[in-house]
């Protein structure tokens, strides 16, 4: 196996966002998270229970073997931080809020967007990720325009027991808020990035002490990618090379 490309190494640094989860039910939105929970199950995570984000329950072959009520998820999952859930974003900023809702201001936006949706339930309950495809400044934004998910400043204000902003894996690296006072920083570039292209890209300040290159796939891990999970190589059609 050579050729490692752009996305490969992004499926796998979304695999990565589940290491040491344990036997937690893992919702990822989104095709590329998608493959690393399923990465993740395949290898050094077998007790993961994967969801489809919304209802299914699945195997590591996208196989349904059950389903869960929205009742039942409410009652026995979300409340009680047990799940771990990686959503996209159209804006986040440097406290780690969210924003999937819409675009300007609230009584009058510029483009209406999905709507709040689960955010504020999955943030406040239970570890939260984000996907994004395209690292860039109208992502990366000084301050949200509606808050969808919530960041580390509310929900200190809030005493949200469970609120855990875990990563933010791009096209371009992995980022988390593990900072002081929980700023943010730039844990990984992909190969090829430059720490400068991460920051050029970003609207608010990152932390960049220690930053190191994401990991490769191992060959097993590409054979699973490329054979098994997504032989028709869609995967680069979200993350170019």
């Amino acid at each position: 196996m050579s050729d490692i490309s752009r996305a490969e190494v992004a499926v796998v640094a979304c695999a990565e966002l589940f290491r040491g989860d344990g036997e937690i039910v893992v919702s990822p939105m989104g095709f590329i998270p998608s493959l690393g929970a399923r990465l993740a199950r395949l290898t050094f995570e077998p007790d993961l229970v994967l969801s489809d984000g919304e209802a299914y329950l699945m195997t590591s072959d996208a196989v349904i073997e059950g389903w869960q009520p929205f009742r039942k998820v409410l009652d026995t999952v979300v409340p009680r931080g047990k799940r771990h859930v990686v959503m996209g974003a159209n804006q986040i900023d440097g406290e780690g809020n969210q924003n999937i809702s819409a675009i300007g201001g609230h009584s009058r936006p510029k483009k209406q967007l999905l709507g709040v949706r689960g955010g504020p339930g999955n943030t406040a309950n239970h570890r939260t990720s984000y996907w994004v495809p395209r690292h860039g400044k109208r992502v990366f934004v000084e301050q949200v325009d509606i808050v969808s998910g919530v960041g580390y400043a509310r929900a200190r204000e809030a005493g949200l027991r469970h609120h855990d902003v875990h990563r933010v894996v791009t096209n371009l690296g992995v980022l988390d808020f593990g900072g002081e006072d929980h700023a943010p920083r730039l844990l990984s570039v992909h190969p090829g990035v430059s720490v400068d292209e991460v920051v050029e890209a970003t609207s608010f300040p990152l932390i960049t002490d220690g930053v190191t290159e994401s990991r490769l796939p191992t060959e097993s891990e590409l054979l699973l990618i490329r054979t098994s999970l997504d032989p028709k190589s869609l995967r680069d059609k979200e993350v170019p090379s």
